[in-house]
């Protein structure tokens, strides 16, 4: 009798030896990897940032300016956002600004030097804050230089704060204006056999035109047309004043810029010259020698004495407040509008709910900013948010809404029932309307030859995407639609003190900048974070204050593993960082396909302004 185990049992046996094998190569894989990075983080723990005497601090903004970041496990942070100059990353505005302004006071910092070819979106709105911190570090007797290879516009809007313009000799300045053109399906999906059902209130509302028409309509053309006039304005009329040149004299017609283009012999970057758009043409090495004169040079010899903007930052963050005092609490509320619990940088119905009623029992917060800067989304989650708005006001404890870049819609639902609102003149808000939306696929099915039949105990029972919508059902969900345009509106008109004609009259769906909307009486001031956490204090009775950020906090297990890829993020291989032009369009589909698939919205109802994007 044979004393070896059967094939099948060695089979099994290897099976399991080969299993367990692997289990413990990853297991060592991501012990002894934790423990390399651990390594990493002390060996490099004794490099000391150092701010030098007359340092120029670089300030280096790349990626978005946000006020909110969203929230990214701390691994995919240390691949993504682990290089100092990472165009896909987020930055706070609340650093950007904490950073300009304790450079003002810091007798080190004598220039800053504006490097911003990495940036990729802010919003007029938030660069107009940097602007006027920038405009306040002048004030000091300090100076503020911009260099780059070449601006685009949101760059130049920002580099027009300084004091001095360079331009890489083969740059150029690409000054384009506004527009506003989309993409028109309706032709398609009747090719498509698909049926797009739209139930919306607003003349003005059109998200959901592209879907039901073949171009824009009529009243979207108006509407948008006086939007971007208005954003333009702000926009040349800020650059042209800080350059000290014509507003006309920054975006020109084709004809006068091909007769600038052949005065400048064919050149970008001396065209730039000539229309005062720049002020020095250098190359990258003489632009470091002109740096060097002007500060100093560093240690080494190599370049300019200088911090960056990372550095900087991590160097003068202010200590934590280990004694509370009364405070105004600060929420902000960014992104879109969803139901649920939702991660930093979205708006969840329950999640940014649970941020206020924290604020709400908290004995030491005596007055809330809702810092507000979102395109809108479900309506009710909107409705949830108000209620702890209102919840907030009972307690005794004033919300002030401070808009950011953008309140509409949504956006301005959640502010509407606040004790005042603060918006910048540039902020995009209003979008007073509401749509509902979805297709059905009975054409097509049957185009192919599938068809749908049953029975059902009711009309209800029988919905479905395979067949037809009976008009006695659409007419129902219009009738929805409508009950809530009108409660929109009510709304609108109780807590502004205002008729429902005169709400009416200014809603419709239509996006209005910060400035008209103050005339219309949908914002009671002008101005940014400073002013509505003053308003704030003011309602509460506080002469003295502190601020409290009130965000999602991390788990034990989070911060710490956050800590150690924080730390260890710069060590990493740029490669890892790098992905190729077929992968960041597959990004940006997938980030559209994301952002509609969540609207989730139980009653299908969505208070949401799509062209809310300048």
């Amino acid at each position: 009798m044979s004393a070896k185990p059967s094939f099948l049992k060695r089979m099994f046996l290897l099976l399991w030896n080969t299993v367990n094998t692997i289990r413990k190569l990853i297991i060592n894989f991501i012990f002894f990897g934790i423990l390399a990075i651990i390594g990493v983080v002390l060996l490099n723990s004794g490099d000391e940032i150092i701010v030098e005497d007359q340092s120029a601090l670089v300030l280096n903004l790349s990626g978005s300016i946000v006020d909110q970041k969203h929230y990214v496990n701390p691994f995919e942070a240390a691949l993504t956002q682990g290089q100092e100059n990472d165009p896909n990353g987020e930055i706070l505005l609340s650093d950007v600004l904490y950073s300009i302004n304790n450079a003002t006071e810091d007798e080190r910092i004598t220039t800053i030097v504006l490097d911003l070819a990495n940036l990729q979106s802010a919003g007029i709105s938030k660069m107009t804050a940097i602007g006027e911190a920038l405009t306040q570090f002048k004030a000091a007797n300090k100076s503020v230089v911009a260099m780059a290879n070449g601006y685009d516009q949101n760059q130049y809007f920002l580099a027009s704060f300084a004091d001095k313009i360079y331009l890489n000799n083969k740059g150029m300045v690409s000054l384009d204006g506004l527009s506003r053109y989309r993409l028109y399906y309706k032709a398609a999906l009747e090719k498509l056999k698909i049926t797009t059902h739209v139930f919306r209130v607003g003349t003005f509302k059109s998200a959901v035109e592209p879907f039901i028409r073949d171009d824009m309509s009529q009243a979207d053309k108006e509407a948008s047309k006086v939007l971007l006039g208005d954003i333009w304005q702000s926009y040349s009329t800020i650059v042209a004043s800080n350059r000290q040149i014509s507003p006309d004299q920054l975006v020109l017609s084709t004809d006068a810029y091909l007769e600038q283009l052949e005065q400048a012999d064919g050149d970008s970057a001396q065209m730039a010259i000539n229309m005062k758009w720049v002020d020095e043409l250098v190359t990258a090495d003489a632009f470091r020698l002109a740096m060097m004169e002007r500060v100093g040079s560093d240690k080494e010899g190599k370049t300019f004495r200088q911090i960056s903007f990372n550095d900087y930052r991590s160097v003068t963050a202010p200590l934590p407040n280990f004694v509370e005092n009364d405070s105004v609490a600060v929420i902000v509320a960014k992104g879109n509008i969803l139901n649920g619990k939702q991660p930093a940088g979205q708006i969840g119905g329950e999640s940014t709910s649970d941020l206020l009623m924290k604020a709400r029992f908290d004995p030491v917060v005596k007055a809330v900013v809702l810092r507000v800067d979102s395109p809108g989304g479900s309506a009710f989650a909107s409705e949830q948010i108000r209620q702890e708005v209102l919840a907030l006001k009972a307690a005794g404890k004033p919300v002030v809404v401070s808009m950011g870049s953008l309140a509409a819609s949504g956006g301005y639902w959640i502010s509407a029932s606040a004790d005042y609102i603060v918006a910048t003149p540039t902020t995009l808000t209003g979008s007073i309307g509401i749509f509902g939306m979805f297709a059905t696929f009975e054409q097509a099915l049957t185009h192919i030859g599938v068809t749908s039949d049953g029975v059902a105990t009711s009309d209800w029972a029988g919905l479905s995407p395979a067949r037809e919508l009976s008009p006695q059902v659409a007419a129902v969900i219009q009738r929805h639609i409508e009950r809530g345009y009108h409660e929109f509106i009510s709304l609108v008109a109780k807590e502004r003190h205002m008729t429902l004609e005169q709400v009416d009259n200014i809603a419709q769906g239509r996006v209005w900048i910060g400035k008209r909307a103050l005339t219309l009486g949908l914002v009671d001031e002008l101005g940014d974070m400073d002013v509505a956490l003053t308003k704030a204090a003011e309602l509460a009775n506080m002469d003295k204050y502190d601020v409290k950020l009130i965000e999602q906090e991390l788990s034990a297990e989070q911060q710490l593993m956050q800590e150690i890829f924080n730390a260890t993020a710069s060590y990493m291989p740029s490669s890892f960082s790098q992905s190729t032009v077929v992968e960041k369009m597959v990004q940006q589909w997938a980030s559209v396909y994301e952002e509609f698939s969540k609207f989730d919205d139980p009653n299908n109802a969505y208070l949401y302004c799509e062209g809310c994007s300048y």
